[in-house]
């Protein structure tokens, strides 16, 4: 369907059973497995559900803002392993968030799982509503056209973000970028200004500018534990490196902080950075690849009419 933003559709993960992989414009956006809400497909998903883990003891309900949501991957992650969490997740695209809604509905029922609010509107206006000290962790995962818009790079959304934390809290961002890296080192640069310490995960090769890709950033007014967040990484099956203290100053040293007044998108990812099946027809189909040997994904397209309602969900 077109939403307005893009076209929205639907690809069904064929190895498990509830699983569906949303695409935008043919690019893959999110995954996500209706009965398995713990499994995290995408790399950097894996990576952003490190640092919610190591954010508190294990089990512990959270208030997360989720400032993209897509198909609310990790609002569902968090309601799964942090029972009784309260999130709000932020979308722009109306349409998109009611075809989620109707095709891929979240199964928490109310319950355990905790509240979740879904809120449609621009991340920067909404998180500048939010009252002081809301929330334990923020997510920024917002894209438009493969890049990150710039009002959400800036020193002033950082500041905006960290004004919305608990002194405690987390700020955690999807960063695309590719050699030279200039866009993420001078992400790193801006968080650190307003955060006293951050965080980068990432694959070696995109850290060495060998391809564009995600990194992931965190950032936070206290000390993360950077040993717990190093083993998950490590361990995870596409494993990853944390960069931090000494080494992250190093690693953005000589970048300037992005203003409002400077700030650009992020940087276009070049053609065949992501996976794309451009071009798809109605109907059901099967595809192989995703990125990996041996997968394999069937179309499904949906038509969904947006309609006035409810914002809250459940």
């Amino acid at each position: 369907m077109d939403t307005g933003h893009g076209r929205a559709e639907l690809l069904r993960d064929a190895d498990r059973r509830a699983a569906w992989m949303l695409l935008l414009d043919g690019i893959p956006q999110s995954h996500v497995d209706l009965d398995d809400p713990g499994y995290l497909e995408f790399e950097y998903v894996r990576r952003l559900g490190h640092i919610i883990d190591v954010t508190a003891p294990e089990g512990q309900p959270l208030r997360v803002l989720h400032l993209g949501a897509g198909a609310l991957t990790l609002v569902r992650y968090v309601a799964a392993t942090r029972p009784g969490s309260r999130q709000v997740a932020v979308e722009v695209d109306e349409a998109l968030w009611r075809f989620v809604k109707l095709r891929l509905p979240l199964r928490t029922g109310g319950g355990p799982g905790g509240r979740i609010r879904v809120h449609i509107g621009d991340a920067r206006a909404v998180l500048d509503r939010v009252p002081a000290g809301s929330f334990d962790i923020i997510v920024a995962d917002v894209f438009a056209g493969g890049r990150t818009p710039a009002h959400l790079t800036s020193v002033e959304f950082a500041a905006a973000a960290r004004r919305a934390l608990r002194d405690s809290g987390v700020f955690a961002a999807n960063v695309a970028d590719g050699a030279p890296l200039a866009h993420a080192r001078a992400q790193v640069a801006t968080a650190r200004a307003v955060f006293p310490h951050a965080y980068l995960i990432a694959d070696a090769a995109v850290l060495r500018g060998r391809r564009f890709g995600n990194l992931v950033l965190a950032a936070s007014p206290v000390e993360l534990p950077a040993d717990a967040l190093t083993r998950r990484a490590a361990s995870d099956p596409m494993p990853g490196r944390v960069v931090h203290g000494q080494d992250l100053a190093r690693f953005a040293s000589g970048a300037k902080l992005v203003t409002d007044a400077t700030a650009r998108p992020s940087p276009a990812p070049p053609p065949g950075a992501f996976a794309s099946l451009p071009g798809l027809d109605l109907g059901e189909r099967v595809f192989s690849g995703g990125g990996r040997s041996g997968r394999r994904w069937f179309l499904r397209v949906f038509e969904v009419a947006a309609h006035p309602g409810t914002r809250a969900w459940p």
